[in-house]
């Protein structure tokens, strides 16, 4: 029997067609693998996209989700310091000083941290300063969406349905996520992998927040899954969702992760799902284990 290889997007994927977006995955990878002069190694039949795009947006989107209602506008204190907290580990890692963030607010600040509304604005801008084309609301969004699903079991439940049909015990598969996917797929794979019987000769993490410290608290304890044989991660070191590899000091599990992270991603923020699965070394990675 073929080996399956399942697709697991990310979020920002609402209003959209899944046949079309399946496509474009399957395009880029294939960019990817013509850089190497390699076919497709599976039939289109075994490859499977769960779409949850829509469900997502539908349980915990608003209309005006812009960065000032998502972070100001929640009653939920636990899911705004963990929104702020994200955000301000952003500012650390891009070298954003206070005072930068001060300077962008041109006027006294007031408490600092993770409940002060003003405060965040200003490592919002900051962040969109740094980062050319990677938008500090799209972090925020993307924040509230993780915090979303490990918090509220309800849309746990709704998101995790359809991956996991996809990741039948009838044949090994591949699992490649992308972004908040990368979470859904390794809560998913490390606490019902073994007891379903799951196959995965190959775990792809593109993009991922999972080494973010609010997140990992949310997913402890951390520990590889027990149905993956290998776990491949690779990132854009511009890309500030990521933020960090998935090495030691920063996902301590055994065995090690592999890491790449000297892909150059050619979308806007460094982030998009074409700039990761049109690598060389990534298509490379997919096709190998997907051909054995």
């Amino acid at each position: 029997m073929n080996t399956r290889l399942v697709f697991v997007h990310g979020r920002a994927q609402e209003h959209k067609d899944a046949i079309a977006l399946k496509k474009e995955w399957v395009g880029a990878f294939e960019e990817g693998l013509a850089k190497s002069n390699l076919g497709f190694p599976v039939p289109e039949s075994s490859v499977l996209f769960p779409y949850y795009g829509q469900t997502l947006y539908d349980l915990v989107n608003d209309a005006n989700s812009i960065a000032d209602v998502i972070i100001r506008g929640t009653r939920d204190d636990a899911e705004r310091r963990f929104q702020r907290e994200v955000l301000a580990e952003v500012q650390r890692t891009l070298g954003i000083s206070d005072s930068e963030v001060q300077e962008l607010l041109g006027g006294d600040i007031q408490e600092r941290g993770p409940l002060n509304w003003a405060w965040t604005q200003g490592i919002l801008k900051a962040i969109d300063r740094h980062v050319p084309g990677g938008s500090a609301t799209s972090i925020a969004v993307a924040t509230r969406d993780v915090y979303q699903y490990l918090r509220n079991p309800g849309i746990r439940d709704q998101i995790e349905k359809g991956v996991r049909k996809a990741l039948s015990s009838e044949a090994p598969t591949v699992v490649v996520s992308h972004s908040l996917g990368t979470v859904v797929a390794y809560n998913l794979l490390r606490r019902e992998g073994e007891s379903q019987g799951w196959n995965v000769p190959l775990f792809v993490t593109l993009g991922s927040p999972l080494a973010v410290t609010a997140i990992k608290a949310s997913l402890a304890p951390i520990e590889h899954p027990a149905c993956v044989a290998k776990w491949f991660n690779a990132m854009d070191e511009r890309d500030v969702v990521a933020l960090y590899p998935l090495i030691k000091n920063n996902f301590d599990i055994d065995p090690e992760i592999e890491n790449k992270t000297d892909v150059r991603n050619k979308t806007a923020n460094r982030h998009g799902i074409a700039g990761y699965l049109d690598d060389k070394t990534v298509a490379a990675r997919i096709y190998e284990a997907l051909s054995r």
